[in-house]
């Protein structure tokens, strides 16, 4: 940490007596240092991130921090105070401050070295070398790392890195080395020390119990790395393998997916949304804020421990649900996969705008008929006793809320190429795109064009002045400008022609053609069940509702009829021919009721991946007759999920159910049909008690 603080950085005699003042304190020797261009505009940013969370630790550590545009470089300050200085830690105040700073969007490389002073920060003999510190000189050389505390040096341990430590490294099985635990580090409770004993010593010979960890935090700098590190120190101490994927300010290195599907349990210790959290689905899963994981991480690791024992696990996702961000890396990933998850990345956004606009707008029009576009401005005319007057508020709060579709789809594509560098440049390609009519073609090529343009800028090379202003200026401009250029002048009316003509084929769409559309989508549907094709035919829909018209409503119809055949038909399947079926198939079958009705189709991934051969055909089919009879009955459809939940909102709403009852009832007698001549021919036995599974799978493709 050679450039992150020097002498003139630290004061051990902080006499502050509040937070704020100590704050000021030490800021002012940072912009004497040339390090803060405005004092009073950097103190706002550190009391903003402190209104968000206390930044008091237990132990006796302060460590307010922010991201400011009036930061040059990244700084570290320390002060020590004799008296105190309450941070709203739970043990009371604070005798070691750390203020750390760090410029808007950040350096990864000095962000990573401030993530590994987060994690020295739970170093017990690290803290007390701070303590006992008799000069600046001394306290700024054991911060930067240039000597190892003297309890370290004594046990010959090696000195700290200034680089930040893996993400993927998982914790040692056993015992860990010799030293402080973090806080809470050991079981706080009888019962927490005889899961710890059940688990790591009934079966010595077993593999040890595994859990994945995600930390983060609202500027991803301090508690976001304290917290794995705490989670990582408790793991040792308790013999369990935990890997941390530490989601902070420089980016973050996804898990392994192998490592994920081998856990056994998941922890979240997060104060912001976890990245592609949909990663983790279907595991125990504790979910907390990051301060939990810092002051009590045993009793997490314990819960998680309880968790996997008594089986509760997280949903699967449905279908939309997202995307990968941009902030790790995708190593390996062909430009197909990565072109889907950029796609996938605005439409998970966009799929919210879309629900809350679509299912206003058909109660509106269930309220008022659909002369209700007629009606004038709710500004203008609004009558509280008329139930026009509420009708056309609906349709008009539903328009407002789909004006936001292009410019959030064309801006979250651009964030999953660029983070949050493209987002600004994005929406302005999203907004432009509407302004040349150019629709959702326009947002998918505005998404694109501007996370390409971001990312050609991030390449660039940047003296180290002018990073400060890189992401809050620099980049805004340029990005935006350049998009502008190419949607206006280049690539808009082109779009813009396609999207008309993809609008009058949809709106066209009648008689063979709209059937034969429809049982395409409804195989596309079934075939991988949320998987890739499955996303296709489902972003195809909902971008038609950027720009609805009767062709698009009847697709977004048929799209989520045939997603619900596959779970219902193997509900009903395990219903009726019960025999056919592993005990625990059949507990699979009693969810699929809820999951198919729901429109997650998912659902039948356990049926499926068990007995492909005869599954997925049978689904197929059964999605395919659903969209082609929902297409050719015209049902149509604004809301983009919601399953049977928003069948009231659907044209022709009993002749919808007739179709999705009767892709199910081909689909079932399918899969029931092709079960009974498995077991005739290979006289495989009836799966009447658990273990058959294994025996079915060995028919199935033998």
């Amino acid at each position: 940490m050679s450039e992150l603080i020097t002498e003139d950085l630290v004061d051990l005699q902080l006499s502050a007596g509040t937070r704020a003042a100590a704050a000021r304190a030490l800021a002012e020797r940072m912009a004497a240092a040339g390090r803060v261009t405005d004092l009073d505009g950097f103190l706002a940013d550190v009391a903003a991130r402190e209104e968000q969370m206390p930044t008091g630790l237990e132990g006796g550590i302060g460590i307010p921090h922010c991201r400011s545009a009036h930061v040059t470089e990244p700084t570290l300050a320390f002060g020590r105070s004799e008296a105190g200085i309450d941070f709203g830690a739970a043990d009371g105040p604070a005798d070691l401050i750390f203020l750390i700073a760090a410029p808007a969007g950040g350096d990864a490389d000095h962000l990573s070295i401030l993530s590994t002073l987060a994690r020295r920060l739970m170093d017990d003999s690290f803290t007390g070398a701070l303590r006992t510190a008799e000069n600046p000189a001394g306290a700024a050389a054991l911060i930067r790392g240039d000597q190892p505390p003297p309890d370290a040096a004594t046990a010959g341990d090696a000195e700290p890195s200034d680089t930040e430590p893996s993400d993927t490294e998982p914790a040692a099985a056993g015992p860990g080395p010799s030293g402080p635990a973090a806080p809470g580090a050991t079981p706080d409770t009888d019962a927490d020390k005889d899961a710890t004993r059940t688990d790591t010593e009934a079966a010595p010979d077993a593999r040890p119990f595994r859990i994945v960890a995600v930390t983060s935090c609202p500027t991803g700098i301090a508690h976001t790395y304290m917290a794995a590190e705490s989670l990582e120190q408790a793991g040792r101490e308790a013999g369990v393998e935990l890997v941390t994927e530490t989601q902070g300010s420089a980016g973050f290195r996804r898990l392994d997916p192998a490592v994920i599907d081998a856990a056994d349990a998941v922890i979240f210790a997060h104060d912001v949304e976890v990245r592609e959290k949909a990663r983790f689905a279907g595991k125990p899963t504790v979910d907390t804020g990051v301060k939990a994981a810092i002051n009590r991480p045993a009793q997490l690791i314990a819960e998680a421990r309880a968790k996997a024992r008594r089986g509760e696990t997280t949903a699967l996702a449905g279908p939309g649900t997202a995307a990968n961000d941009a902030t790790g890396e995708h190593q390996g990933e062909g430009f197909g996969s990565q072109l889907r998850r950029y796609l996938m990345s605005g439409v998970s956004y966009m799929v919210p705008f879309v629900a809350a606009g679509g299912l206003l707008i058909a109660l509106s029009f269930a309220l008022g008929g659909y002369d209700i576009t007629e009606a004038k401005p709710v500004t203008e005319h609004f009558v509280w006793t008329e139930v026009a007057s509420w009708a056309a508020l609906l349709l008009q709060i539903g328009s407002a809320a789909f004006g936001f579709l292009v410019p959030v789809l064309a801006g979250y594509i651009a964030y999953g190429m660029a983070d949050r560098p493209g987002l600004v440049p994005g929406f302005v390609g999203g907004a432009i795109a509407v302004t040349v009519e150019a629709g959702f073609l326009g947002g998918l090529v505005a998404g694109l064009l501007a996370g390409t343009v971001v990312r050609g800028i991030q390449r660039a090379r940047i003296p180290a002045a002018l990073r400060g202003i890189m992401p809050v200026l620099v980049i805004p401009l340029l990005g935006s400008a350049a998009v502008g250029f190419l949607m206006f002048v280049v690539v808009g009316e082109p779009v813009a022609a396609l999207q008309r003509g993809l609008t009058g084929w949809l709106g066209d769409l009648s008689g063979s053609n709209a059937i034969i559309l429809g049982a395409v989508l409804g195989l596309m549907m079934c075939f991988d069940l949320g998987g890739p094709l499955n996303k296709v035919a489902y972003t195809f829909a909902v971008g038609g509702l950027a720009d609805a018209n009767s062709g698009s409503l009847k697709v977004m119809a048929a799209v989520m009829a045939a997603g619900m055949v596959p779970p219902l038909a193997m509900a009903l399947a395990t219903a009726l021919r019960s025999r056919l079926f592993t005990t625990a198939e059949r507990e699979n079958g009693k969810a699929a009721w809820v999951l198919g009705a729901s429109f997650i189709t998912e659902g039948a991934i356990p049926f499926a991946a068990a007995d492909p051969l005869r599954v997925i055909p049978s689904v197929m089919a059964g999605g395919a007759l659903t969209g082609a009879l929902s297409m050719a009955f015209g049902a149509t459809l604004r809301a983009p999920h919601g399953g049977v939940f928003v069948v009231p909102l659907i044209s022709g709403p009993l002749l919808y159910l007739v179709a999705i009852a009767a892709g199910t009832a081909l689909a079932t007698g399918l899969v029931v049909l092709l079960k009974e001549i498995r077991d005739r021919t290979s006289g495989a036995p009836e799966h009447t008690a658990p273990g058959g599974t294994a025996q079915r799978v060995k028919a199935a493709t033998g």
